[in-house]
């Protein structure tokens, strides 16, 4: 199904395809309607809300979460409120309804688990809005995925894993050109597969080491990424055979999710946050394909410094890391699709090349999307859940009455008078105005408002 809008009052006009994705958007259009060519700075009404059905989350207050190494933006390991309502879900559909292309569904928890999961997904469907979701995958079942297929757009998948936790800061093995490595103890001695890559390989004897219940031979080959100088581990982990992913390092809950939605027929994502804690494991991901067959895409999201996020986990510019990662999306190929958050466009913009322009949009908080909370508080972006400073309260109003509100008019304004003697700003806006430390920008025309 095709669906179009026009917006009379910022006068351009949009296509989404509600089967495939496909979203398309003019210029603002002349009094003759000839594209001229300059993009919209915002919509009469959002096209995308991101709203935070799940109010409490089983898989933060678990504790797996934390194990996992995640600083959730929403404090899902210490907050717990209740679920949004399928009344209140309802009303937000009724006012969107003919306006509105898509939903993501989220919030503090898995939306797989919201008590009226199917009737929400439903209630979309028969109003023409495409729902998609995130989910870290824990209470993911066959039912739940087939559920998906009948009714989302895609359903993505955080991935967290932390490489750190089980590869040991220095190790060292004997290779076969005679140079000594040693280990710190037997324990820390890593089992791999063979990677496809034209790097140092080496057999070693040894006794069979046991992993998560499996037995593996020491006699076969091995693969080991090397730095030029100190020659010690970089990356390593178990391959999984069907999937060419850690088995040892990705909770089982997580690989099953994926599977079970790809076996559905699923559109399939990975959600992947990049942060000073992961920088390093996404770069060797993308380097040796460690990231599960069969996906559509993996999307990068930006670490921000809000609710369990810690500040010194934000990334810099700077850092040579960054540059790299940028540089490998820019150049390489992969078997699956890149996406990014737009809190990520200033990185893109300051550390590629090849990629189009007419590819990336700058922050769409308040301007074409906007998020709200369980409890029906409208805010122009997610990241704003915990100091709530551009909140509006519609439990009792409109949508709309919120989108032309003050608070959101103050919120974009922090894009109109962002960096003005930048070429780019209209690509960027000054990025995102919640947390500006995060903007991966070191230009001399940077001057955030």
């Amino acid at each position: 199904m095709i669906k179009k809008y026009f917006d009379k009052k910022n006068r351009f006009g949009e296509m989404f395809n509600t089967v495939n994705g496909f979203y398309f958007r003019t210029g603002v259009l002349d009094a003759n309607g000839k594209d001229t060519g300059v993009d919209p700075f915002m919509r009469d009404f959002p096209a995308l809300i991101d709203i935070g059905v799940m109010g409490h989350c089983v898989h933060g207050a678990s504790g797996l979460c934390a194990k996992s190494g995640v600083q959730c933006y929403q404090n899902g390991l210490k907050t717990c409120e209740p679920n949004m309502s399928l009344d209140n879900f309802k009303k937000i559909v009724d006012e969107c309804k003919d306006k509105c292309f898509q939903f993501a569904l989220g919030g503090r928890g898995d939306v797989d688990q919201h008590e009226n999961f199917e009737e929400i997904l439903r209630y979309c469907a028969e109003n023409h809005i495409v729902p998609n979701f995130t989910t870290s995958g824990l209470g993911m079942t066959k039912e739940i995925a087939q559920t998906c297929k009948t009714y989302c757009g895609a359903v993505a998948v955080s991935m967290y894993s932390r490489l750190d936790n089980i590869v040991p800061d220095i190790a060292r093995r004997k290779l076969t050109d005679g140079s000594k490595r040693i280990y710190r103890s037997v324990d820390d001695i890593p089992v791999l597969f063979t990677f496809n890559n034209e790097n140092k390989e080496c057999y070693w004897d040894a006794p069979n080491y046991i992993i998560n219940g499996e037995t593996y031979e020491w006699d076969e080959l091995h693969h080991i990424v090397f730095s030029d100088e100190e020659q010690e581990y970089e990356y390593f982990r178990i391959f999984n055979e069907k999937n060419s992913i850690a088995k040892n390092d990705i909770p089982n809950y997580t690989i099953n999710a994926v599977n079970m939605l790809i076996d559905a027929g699923v559109t399939t994502n990975i959600h992947y946050v990049i942060g000073n804690n992961t920088i390093d494991e996404a770069i060797a991901r993308l380097k040796y394909n460690g990231f599960p067959t069969g996906i559509n895409a993996v999307i990068f999201l930006l670490h921000k410094p809000v609710g369990l996020g810690k500040e010194d986990n934000v990334l810099d510019i700077n850092d040579a890391r960054v540059k790299e990662f940028f540089n490998l999306i820019d150049t390489g190929k992969f078997p699956f699709q890149i996406g990014f958050d737009s809190c990520t466009v200033p990185g893109i913009i300051n550390c590629t090349k090849n990629i189009a322009g007419e590819s990336i949009d700058s922050c769409e908080g308040g301007r074409f999307s906007m998020y709200i909370t369980s409890d029906m508080k409208a805010l122009p972006c997610s990241f704003d859940n915990q100091d709530m400073k551009w909140a509006v309260d519609i439990s009792n109003g409109l949508i709309e009455d919120a989108w032309n509100s003050d608070s959101f008019n103050d919120f974009r304004s922090h894009f109109l008078n962002s960096c003005p003697n930048c070429p780019n700003r209209t690509s960027c806006y000054g990025g995102c105005p919640i947390r500006r430390q995060t903007v991966l920008c070191n230009r001399q025309t940077k001057e955030l408002n």
